[in-house]
C-alpha cells in the first residue's frame, strides 16, 4: 500500500489510520488521492508539463517516492487551483469525487502545518469545496419492498430472505453486514460495527428474529468460516459482489429496475419506511443509522409527493 509514495504521505497516512482511527476504506482512499495529486503536482511543477496534456497513463507512469519536504514546501493555493482545474477539464471528475479529493488535500495539508509543524503556510486552508446538489435518495415503496421480499426463491432462500430482512429493517451497510458474526446477536440485539470501526447496538424487530431463526436452522454447520453469519456456496464468508449480485437478483424478479437499485438503496428504503410509516425522529434515525453527524440523516427524512398532498389537503383554505 506504502511502496509507491514518499515517506511524508507515509507518516499522514499512518496517523489517521492509528491516531485518528480512520477506516481502511477511508485510508485507501486518502492513499489514491493524495498518490494522484502528488504525481500531478511533480509533472506540472517539476516537469513543466501543462495540465491538459496530462493524461492517466503519464499520471500513473510517473514516479514520486523521491519527493521530499522542500517540494511540499514549494506548493501554493494556485497550483492546488491548477489541480482542480485538471480533475473538472481533463479528468472530467464529478463535483462528488473532486470534493472528496478536496477534502484529502486539506487534511493532508492541515497534518503538515499543525501536527508534524512543518510548514509554515498552510496552502489548503482558503481551498474551497465544490458546492455539491442534493439529490432524493432512491428507495423502494412498501409495496416494491414487499414485493422483494416474496421473490426470494431457490437455494439460498432462508439466507438470502434474512440479508434482504436486515437491510430493509434494520438500514445496515453493506460492509456492516456481510461482517456479522455469530456473537454479535444478542437475544433482540446485533451488535453492529460501522464505519470508523464505531460500535452501535441495533434492535432486531419480530420479522429479523424470524428471519434470523430460520437461516441459522438451515445454516450448513460444516463451513469454512464458523463465525460468519452469512457464508457463501463455498463455506467462506459471504462477500459484498456476492450480496450486490443476489439484491440485483431478486429486484429484477420483483419486477423492478435493477439499475436504480442496489443494498445501499435498500438502506435508504429502510431508514424512509422507518420516518413516514412508523414515525421515528431523526435523532433516532441517526442512531439505528450510525450516522455521526444529525445532517447526513436529513438526506432520509425526505418528503415524498403523498406527503406533499397530504399537506396541501389539509390547508385550511382547502374546501373554500
Amino acid at each position: 500500500m506504502y511502496e509507491d509514495i514518499p515517506n511524508f504521505i507515509k507518516e499522514f497516512l499512518i496517523y489517521m489510520q492509528n491516531i485518528k482511527n480512520r477506516s481502511k476504506s477511508t485510508i485507501r482512499e486518502y492513499n489514491y488521492d493524495l498518490r494522484d495529486a502528488f504525481r500531478f503536482l511533480k509533472l506540472y511543477k517539476i516537469d513543466k508539463v501543462k495540465f491538459n496534456n496530462i493524461n492517466n497513463e503519464l499520471l500513473e507512469e510517473t514516479d514520486i517516492t523521491s519527493l521530499d519536504i522542500d517540494f511540499v514546501k514549494k506548493i501554493e493555493l494556485s497550483d492546488l487551483y491548477e489541480y482542480l482545474n485538471y480533475l473538472s477539464n481533463v479528468r472530467s471528475d464529478k463535483p462528488t469525487t473532486r470534493a472528496r479529493k478536496i477534502a484529502a488535500l486539506k487534511s493532508f495539508f492541515n497534518f503538515m502545518t499543525f501536527k508534524q509543524k512543518i510548514l509554515d503556510k498552510n496552502p489548503a486552508v482558503e481551498l474551497e469545496t465544490p458546492k455539491l446538489s442534493k439529490r432524493l435518495p432512491k428507495y423502494l415503496s412498501l409495496d416494491e419492498s414487499v414485493a422483494l421480499l416474496n421473490s426470494i426463491e431457490g437455494k439460498f432462500e432462508k439466507r438470502d430472505t434474512c440479508i434482504i430482512t436486515l437491510f430493509l429493517n434494520c438500514g445496515l451497510r453493506l460492509s456492516e453486514l456481510v461482517a456479522i458474526n455469530f456473537k454479535d446477536i444478542k437475544e433482540d440485539s446485533l451488535r453492529v460495527v460501522g464505519k470508523g470501526d464505531k460500535e452501535r447496538s441495533v434492535y432486531l424487530n419480530n420479522a429479523c428474529q424470524k428471519a434470523l431463526k430460520e437461516h441459522i436452522a438451515t445454516r450448513p454447520k460444516d463451513v469454512k468460516d464458523k463465525d460468519a453469519l452469512f457464508v457463501s456456496e463455498r463455506g467462506t464468508r459471504i462477500g459484498k459482489r456476492t450480496v450486490e449480485m443476489m439484491v440485483k437478483k431478486y429486484i429484477t424478479l420483483a419486477g423492478l429496475d435493477p439499475k436504480k437499485y442496489s443494498p445501499h438503496k435498500l438502506r435508504h428504503t429502510a431508514a424512509t419506511l422507518m420516518h413516514k410509516y412508523g414515525g421515528v425522529d431523526i435523532r433516532s434515525l441517526q442512531q439505528i443509522l450510525g450516522h455521526e453527524s444529525v445532517s447526513t440523516t436529513e438526506i432520509y427524512t425526505h418528503v415524498d409527493s403523498e406527503q406533499v398532498k397530504e399537506a396541501l389537503e389539509k390547508n385550511p383554505l382547502n374546501n373554500m
